[in-house]
């Protein structure tokens, strides 16, 4: 079993683990992948824009970047090594144990590559905008309080530093001194950064929303499998599970039952919250984090006023009318935060839908200012929605006594 230190992984929001992938898999896995990426572009070339040239995403990407389950009906038995890999005990088990839970879920399968041409550094962020999950803060009181809810992965193919993190910062916001240097330049090294050297087969596990960097978007072979568990997760294509061995179908039909029952667990939180049931809310939440304290029930009533705005806009009466960023987020499955799209959004009436907006609408109101704001070292740009902090105002009895 690998050797993991839990305790410094939470200190430091990263740890770096050697030969996660065993040695005398990494060829088979390096060709797995390959036939894959061949897949992949194909279906880029033959689906690109008129304006496009003939290779498509695969052309125009500063990172093309291959998922799993949206090639589901590519994962045959040539390729079903590409999924089984992430449930070794070097990911599954090693996952589980730095969330601290029995049995973590696969919730995102992806592959890294490199572009055709140089593209150059990206910018430092955290894999988060508030107005769709939450600040900093929220996110850090409740890995302080209940640990982590995802772990999320690179695991190379080939030797690979194009990654950076600043430890410790997935606990706080950014510092004065890191502020000025991203207003400065977004692109380049932080003081406080540290770069990870991965050789093949090496993987460094981090918390989000620790703060990140890929250094160098060139035309160095890169391939670096990408993902991460949680306790929930969602496969709109499960077709990628027919060619695997009996005991992985099982573990995925496993996840998807336990997420089908989340599901379950987010409408009835909903509904109580419709009906004005206080204690019927907490024991929802509590079923969706058994142990969970305040700090982790006050950020799934954070991620739930999302989930309650994303229903209302499903509902809207035109639809087609709302700015594209709201439909593109309302249709969203995004199990990390509780946001689960028309899975979840068509359970409701029109009116219900309306009520339940009604109801989380003063805490949505409650995490945004009164202007829009920008802050360096987040996904997106401009916001209303506060990037640091949680107002000490909202808690979730105060939400609930607000029903009255």
């Amino acid at each position: 079993m690998m050797e993991v230190d839990r305790q410094r992984f939470l200190e430091e929001g990263y740890v770096i683990l050697r030969q996660v992938i065993p040695p005398d898999q990494l060829e088979e896995l390096r060709r797995v992948y390959e036939i894959l990426v061949d897949r992949q572009r194909a279906i880029w070339a033959r689906d690109r824009a008129p304006e496009d040239p003939p290779g498509g995403h695969w052309e125009t990407a500063a990172q093309p970047r291959l998922t799993l389950t949206s090639l589901a009906g590519e994962i045959d038995a040539s390729t079903a090594g590409a999924v089984e890999i992430w449930l070794h005990e070097n990911t599954h088990g090693v996952s589980s144990r730095l969330l601290g839970v029995e049995d973590a879920a696969v919730t995102e399968m992806m592959l890294m590559c490199s572009p055709v041409r140089d593209h150059g550094p990206a910018r430092w962020h955290r894999d988060f905008a508030p107005g769709h999950s939450s600040s900093v803060m929220g996110y850090a009181e409740d890995i302080r309080e209940n640990g982590p809810r995802y772990v999320q992965w690179n695991l190379t193919l080939y030797d690979d530093d194009v990654l950076w993190v600043v430890p410790g910062s997935h606990l706080r916001p950014n510092t004065p001194e890191e502020v000025e240097q991203l207003r400065r330049n977004d692109r380049a090294p932080l003081d406080s950064g540290v770069q990870t050297h991965l050789a093949a087969g090496d993987g460094v596990a981090y918390i989000l929303p620790i703060l990140h960097w890929a250094s160098d978007y060139s035309t160095r072979l890169r391939r670096v499998i990408h993902g991460g568990f949680s306790n929930f997760t969602h496969y709109p294509d499960p077709r990628f599970c027919e060619h695997l061995s009996p005991g992985a179908q099982a573990t995925f039909e496993r996840w998807r039952r336990r997420s089908d029952l989340a599901v379950d667990h987010v409408e009835t939180a909903l509904r109580a919250v419709l009906e004005g049931d206080g204690p019927g809310y907490h024991r929802a939440l509590e079923e969706l984090h058994p142990g969970s304290g305040p700090m982790a029930k006050r950020q799934s009533t954070i991620f739930l006023s999302k989930s309650a705005r994303d229903i209302r806009n499903l509902h809207h009466p035109d639809f087609e009318s709302l700015p594209q960023k709201d439909r593109k987020f309302a249709a969203m499955v995004h199990p990390m935060t509780l946001q689960w799209g028309p899975r979840l959004g068509d359970r409701f009436s029109d009116a219900e839908a309306k009520a339940l907006w009604a109801r989380f609408e003063p805490v949505d109101r409650s995490l945004q200012g009164e202007e829009e704001q920008t802050f360096p070292g987040f996904q997106g740009r401009g916001s209303r929605y506060f990037f640091n902090e949680v107002p000490e105002s909202l808690t979730v009895d105060g939400f609930i006594a607000g029903w009255a």
